[in-house]
């Protein structure tokens, strides 16, 4: 048989608030974190804007020696780890550092630090090129990072799925738990690509949305007027726990990791299935791991990009799975205040879904005004909504037809 597997806390850095309180609340209020660019001067992209990570002081919170070997992607990263880390009330000691895993992915890694060090070496040489270049830029910085903080000597792995990464690396560090390979998992994704380079090869896509007069606004997922997504960063890192150690120790249990399912289109590198046919795969796969029927689901947070085509397939897909009860399921996107975050975004809204059962609120879908034809569902429009579910489904897809499908459900002992 194998193990059942809990979350006993969560942690996060993200454009909403640099930890998980302030990012819920203002989630709730459906305020949106998308302003004007401030990292770079973005005047030569079509786009201007994005949802930055706010007053973030890295050397404050993780020393400045620290901080400098880092990319800000595995900053947010660790930041989020100590959150949640210390939300879970776990101690780690010789006695269990063995059973303890790190699983953290990112979509894109060090691109920030690549640029810049490309720039040095074209103005001052390659003798200037900083020795940590390659450590800070590789995919598995962060999870390493992790573990040398806490000195935990468990699984410790990167995935990179694109915009899935997230949602792959919640339920592969759940895998893990079930097979019997470790207790406990630090699990989630981090993202910081908010670079003049990643803008212009969005902008040359048009998955951008361009709305540079009114940013807050810009992210509207299911909306008939969308017109591309919103950039976000940040990270979250959730503490996942075989139900026989959290209980062992009494640690306090937020809720139930019960399904899992991931696939892939097989149909294009960047735009996604039109009928939806590999996401609907996923959420049926993640059904049936859960042991679930589709009625029995009483909230999905959509990947809901507030692209054309993201959002029509992912309706699609979710009638595909769900039957007539896609029409009575509440489904929000989170993106429509945090943005996009890439591969970190699955991860966060995780963290968003794992604490909807303390709090007995679901999200909103914020700048939900016009009506799509194609997306008929209840995207719980512009105000958040009172509810008590007991099994939660959440959507992540990525570039190269990567789907990863969670599901989460109130724990019942």
């Amino acid at each position: 048989m194998r193990k059942r597997v809990v979350v006993t806390g969560y942690g996060c850095v993200s454009p909403l608030g640099n930890n998980f309180k302030d990012s819920w609340n203002a989630l709730i209020a459906g305020q949106s974190g998308s302003a004007t660019i401030t990292q770079y001067d973005a005047t030569e992209n079509k786009t201007h804007f994005a949802c930055e990570v706010k007053d973030f002081d890295a050397s404050a919170l993780l020393g400045v020696k620290e901080a400098r070997r880092m990319d800000r992607f595995c900053q947010f990263a660790m930041v989020s780890a100590a959150e949640a880390l210390n939300h879970s009330g776990l101690q780690i000691t010789d006695e269990n550092r063995d059973r303890i895993g790190v699983l953290v992915g990112t979509g894109i890694g060090g691109i920030g630090t690549i640029l810049e060090q490309y720039e040095i070496m074209k103005t001052k040489g390659v003798d200037r090129v900083s020795p940590f270049l390659v450590p800070m830029m590789i995919s598995d910085n962060a999870p390493g990072a992790i573990a040398i903080k806490y000195g935990v000597r468990g699984p410790n792995l990167a995935v990179a799925t694109a915009c899935a990464t997230g949602s792959n690396a919640v339920g592969e560090a759940a895998s893990i738990i079930r097979r019997g390979d470790a207790d406990v998992m630090f699990a989630g994704a981090a993202e910081s690509a908010v670079t003049k380079l990643a803008f212009a090869g969005l902008n040359s896509m048009t998955a951008l949305s361009t709305r540079n007069d009114d940013p807050a606004r810009a992210s509207r997922p299911f909306d008939a007027t969308r017109d591309g997504f919103v950039m976000g960063e940040g990270a979250a890192i959730l503490m996942l726990e075989s139900l026989e150690h959290a209980q062992a120790r009494g640690a306090t249990i937020y809720c139930e990791f019960t399904g899992y399912g991931t696939t892939d289109d097989a149909y294009h590198i960047s735009a996604p299935a039109e009928n939806g046919a590999g996401a609907a795969l996923c959420m049926k796969l993640a059904l049936q791991d859960a042991g679930l029927q589709p009625e029995q689901i009483d909230y999905i947070n959509a990947h809901g990009t507030s692209t054309m085509l993201n959002d029509k397939s992912e309706t699609a897909a979710i009638k595909t799975t769900l039957g007539k009860f896609a029409y009575t399921i509440p489904i929000s996107s989170t993106k429509s205040m945090t943005g996009h975050l890439m591969g970190a975004s699955g991860a966060l809204e995780a963290a968003f879904c794992s604490h909807i059962f303390q709090e007995g609120i679901l999200p909103p879908t914020i700048n939900y005004s016009t009506p799509d034809p194609n997306c008929d569902l209840d995207y719980i429009p512009n105000v958040a909504r009172s509810a008590t579910p007991k099994h939660i489904m959440s959507n992540s897809f990525g570039f190269g037809g990567h789907n990863a499908t969670i599901i989460l459900s109130k724990f019942e002992g």
